[in-house]
Order: structure tokens, then C-alpha cells, then sequence
């Protein structure tokens, strides 16, 4: 039968829904389900293989923005939206997590989290994620907004918000949407101060992340420079 026949393309959605059930998708064939749902009279196969192709991945295009979607040739207002939908989706299954246990204490997921917190922004986003007991989830703050390669912090400010909210710790996140760049001098010197600032106040900082332009999630304390500078390690 034709691959243009309508019957087709129902026959193929309904297997790729079985293939959803059964585990079996690929990402690409995910994106491609997706997709059906916003445009439920056309094969979205070569949509789903040209969205891949300009952002590179399933996650980037996922991470990409409204505008950067609908510059795709066939996307329009509804599929952009319904992809921005599953993103932030995502993001807020993470943030429940965060809030309802101690998922922050595993390496996997606090990496997964800083990744989808900040992974394709278009500037540096610095984020401060304020603890209480058990490492739970109390307040997700987007500390600043900058450019393309730095972002203003303000380690007075950091404290303040800690206090207000009587977190006993506090982890810093931040992006490099240029660079696949490791943590910079100047990275490791606001690191510092925001520590030192912290601990006057008996708050302790677990850590700071940084998520490179292709997604690495690095760690500032498992850096192997790490004695070079005076971040100290818990």
C-alpha cells in the first residue's frame, strides 16, 4: 500500500502508539509521535527527521525555543507549542521530585536537574537551589539573567534569600550556552566567596554545576583543579 495512503499513516501511528506501550520507541520515533498529535493529518516522519537534524538531538530540540521551532519549515504555532508542553512537562516532574524528597543527595539526578533547568538557554542563566532537611527542594531561584558568556552574582543577595527561607544548604547552578568549556577562574572565585559568604552563616554550599553548550553537567568540587583554588570540599 502506498506510504500516502491515509491508511498507512493510521496503520503506522497505531504501531508506534504499540511500540510506546511495549518500551520499544527511539527517540527520534518519540519526537515522531509527539508530533502527531499537533499535526494529526500529515506523516510528521521528515518533520520529525528535519527538527533532528538542524538542533542536532531529541533534547536540544526539546530545549529549544518557541521561535526557534516555528523558524522550522512545517512547524507551526501548535507543534512548537505542544513540544514546549513535553519540555516543561519535564521540568516540573523534576521540581516535584526535588520538593517531595532527598532526590537532590543523587549525583544522577542532581546532574539530569541542572541539565534541564538550564541546558540550551540562549544566555547564562545563574540558578541557587536552597535546601532544607534531607536536601529537599525549597526554592528554585533564577539568581540572574546574562549574556552569551557571563552572568552578574551577588553573594550578599545569595545569603539573604538562604536566611529568608531557612535553608541549611545550597547548591549553585549555572550555563555556558557558547562553550563546552570547563569552570572558568573567575567560576571558581565567586565559588569561593558565595562559600565563605554562606558559612558566616552556618549554611553550607554543596556544590556548584556548570552545563556546558552540548549538555556535560560538570561538578566544581569533583574538578581535578579543585586544590588550586579555595573552594574547600564538604
Amino acid at each position: 500500500m502506498p506510504k500516502t495512503d491515509p491508511e498507512f499513516h493510521s496503520g503506522h501511528r497505531s504501531r508506534l502508539k504499540q511500540k510506546l506501550l511495549d518500551g520499544k520507541l527511539t527517540g527520534y520515533e518519540l519526537l515522531e509521535l509527539l508530533l502527531t498529535y499537533a499535526i494529526p493529518r500529515r506523516d510528521v516522519r521528515p518533520l520529525a527527521h528535519s527538527l533532528v537534524k538542524k538542533f542536532g538531538s531529541v533534547y536540544s530540540v526539546l530545549h529549544a525555543s518557541f521561535d526557534e521551532l516555528i523558524s522550522v519549515s512545517g512547524i507551526g504555532h501548535g507543534a512548537a507549542t505542544i513540544i514546549k508542553l513535553a519540555n516543561e512537562l519535564i521540568s516540573v516532574s523534576y521540581k516535584e521530585r526535588a520538593e517531595a524528597g532527598t532526590y537532590l543527595a543523587d549525583d544522577k539526578f542532581i546532574r539530569d536537574y541542572c541539565r534541564n533547568l538550564v541546558a540550551g538557554k540562549p544566555v547564562e542563566e545563574f540558578h541557587v537551589l536552597y535546601l532544607g532537611n534531607d536536601r529537599r527542594l525549597l526554592f528554585d531561584e533564577i539568581h540572574s539573567h546574562g549574556t552569551i558568556n557571563q552572568s552578574a552574582v551577588y553573594p550578599r543577595e545569595i545569603s539573604r534569600k538562604a536566611l529568608q527561607l531557612n535553608a541549611i544548604s545550597v547548591i549553585l547552578v549555572h550555563n555556558h550556552p557558547v562553550s563546552e568549556n570547563n569552570f572558568s577562574s573567575e567560576d571558581t572565585a565567586i565559588t569561593s566567596v558565595i562559600e565563605a559568604c554562606l558559612n558566616s552563616f552556618s549554611i553550607s554550599l554543596i556544590d556548584h554545576f556548570l552545563v556546558t553548550s552540548n549538555g556535560i553537567v560538570h561538578s566544581l568540587r569533583a574538578s581535578p583543579w579543585l586544590n588550586k583554588s579555595s573552594f574547600k570540599s564538604i
